[in-house]
């Protein structure tokens, strides 16, 4: 009855735990020979924070990561846009802790060696086939380096957990092909220096070509007074642009991307010193894949970035990783190690990671925190930009915000104008019903603008009443967004 958990990452690891906690055995095999603490940092957010508390490593967590009270979002300027509580301050029942990833890594290792055994974490060993057979999977190993054969595993069940490059995914969908890059890249690195904006604060700073995201992540850094500061500085091309794809995780060139962030020197974070001041700094693409249909055949599925990576757009990614472990723990708890434990949990997962891979593809937060601002300044001179106000809380998430313009909007007289953008905003907020009422209330083609937010996050885009109310106007179509599978 034991499980084969195919790689040692956050969520390999995760699961291993989890299933130890029920009773069930199993085993990680790990493609690297030794596994260390590589990465840069990482959010844990409250919801994930809580699995890994039931697991027995909130003390461990709380010593190590910073748990981080505020978000702030900056112009490229410095100056400060809005800001919002995170964790324990936004009155979760858990903190949001930032971290090295590495570090998170080796709690996890840590523990599962502990618990389970140091031979239940195994690793030089890289999957390069399997089979199912009238008892379970029977798993082929070999040296990643070498390519010659090491061993046989056999299991119930095999989780692969084995990331954005996974040999299962790529086995049970061979015509996918590489990452999808939206052209961006991100430059990431970690440097010691002051404390900025009262020790545990994220920033986001800039617009939708140039950002910078910077928050510290050691606890021990924070307690000697000093700060231990992630970052990432990110320049947006064109996803045609001639970038160099030959290997898409490599050391970083200054000459690239600091002459752009030269004059980011706030009186609170002079940013090209943090930059230059980092050990080292890596390049990475902003890349994503579609999600997928399927992810269970038969007694395997996939799991965290294997299963849905995404962009690292609201600190979702290990999160969901963890989430992932903890419900495909409950349903094999639930139905045994079987074939219906893995149908459950991909029954749960699936579309909700599939949301959260498309709200990413299509939000850029910096991006509608600017218009936010724009609007705001608009409104003040010419009170009908204020529907776009709303739309645009919706989009950015300021769900609460965009509710009260909503509500202004219902007191006002209905009118085409005020018509239009109480459909939007519903539509934004997935109250199709009512979007579709407002849409029929009085039909005519200002309505144009009001498409562009439908396009990308309106849940009416796949409504039929919604399309067939655009061809009785004969408005151009919304284009198709990447529809969740």
């Amino acid at each position: 009855m034991t499980v084969l958990i195919i790689g040692g990452g956050i969520a390999g690891l995760t699961t291993a735990l989890s299933l130890h906690q029920i009773g069930v055995a199993c085993r990680v095999f790990e493609s690297v020979p030794v596994i260390e603490p590589l990465g840069v940092g990482i959010n844990t957010l409250p919801h994930a924070v809580r699995e890994l508390t039931e697991l027995g490593l909130a003390d461990r967590l709380a010593a190590t990561a910073v748990p981080t009270a505020e978000l702030a979002y900056y112009s490229g300027h410095g100056q400060r846009i809005w800001s919002e509580p995170r964790g324990l301050a936004a009155g979760y029942n858990w903190p949001q802790f930032s971290i090295h990833r590495g570090e998170l890594q080796m709690i996890l290792l840590a523990a599962a060696r502990d618990r389970l055994g140091a031979n239940a974490i195994v690793t030089g060993h890289h999957l390069a086939r399997w089979e199912e057979t009238g008892r379970g999977v029977r798993a082929h190993f070999v040296d990643r380096r070498s390519g010659e054969p090491v061993a046989t595993a056999e299991g119930a069940l095999m989780i692969a957990a084995d990331g954005i490059h996974s040999t299962v995914r790529s086995a049970l969908y061979p015509d996918e092909g590489p990452p999808i890059w939206n052209g961006a890249i991100l430059w990431r690195g970690v440097t010691r220096g002051a404390p900025f904006l009262g020790g545990r604060t994220m920033i986001m700073a800039g617009h939708e070509f140039q950002k910078f995201v910077a928050y510290p992540i050691s606890r021990a850094a924070l307690d000697r007074g000093e700060s231990m500061i992630n970052w990432i500085a990110e320049r947006k091309f064109r996803p045609d642009h001639a970038w160099r794809r030959e290997d898409w995780n490599r050391a970083g060139r200054l000459e690239e991307f600091l002459p752009q962030f030269e004059s980011w020197r706030f009186d609170w974070l002079d940013v090209p010193a943090v930059i230059r001041a980092a050990a080292a700094c890596f390049e990475y693409p902003m890349v994503d894949r579609d999600p997928l249909a399927r992810w269970s055949f038969g007694r395997v599925t996939l799991l965290g970035d294997a299963a849905h990576p995404m962009y690292p757009i609201g600190s979702n990614g290990a999160s969901q990783g963890i989430l992932d472990a903890r419900v495909l723990t409950r349903e094999i708890k639930a139905h045994g190690v079987t074939p219906a434990a893995l149908h459950a949990y991909e029954a749960e997962r699936r579309p909700a990671t599939a949301r959260i891979v498309l709200a990413n593809t299509y939000s850029d937060m910096g991006r509608h925190v600017e218009a936010i601002e724009e609007y705001k300044r608009a409104v003040a001179i010419a009170p009908g930009m204020f529907g776009y106000l709303g739309a645009e809380y919706a989009v950015a998430g300021r769900i609460d915000e965009a509710k009260k313009v909503l509500a202004q909007l219902e007191a006002m007289k209905l009118t085409g104008w005020t018509a239009m953008w109480r459909a939007s905003i519903y539509a934004l907020l997935g109250n199709n019903d009512e979007a579709i009422r407002m849409w029929n209330f009085r039909p005519h083609h200002d309505w144009l603008s009001a498409i562009r937010f439908l396009e990308d996050f309106g849940s009416l885009n796949g409504d039929p009443r919604f399309l067939d109310l655009i061809r009785r106007m004969n408005l151009p179509m919304p284009r198709a967004p990447r529809a969740a599978a």
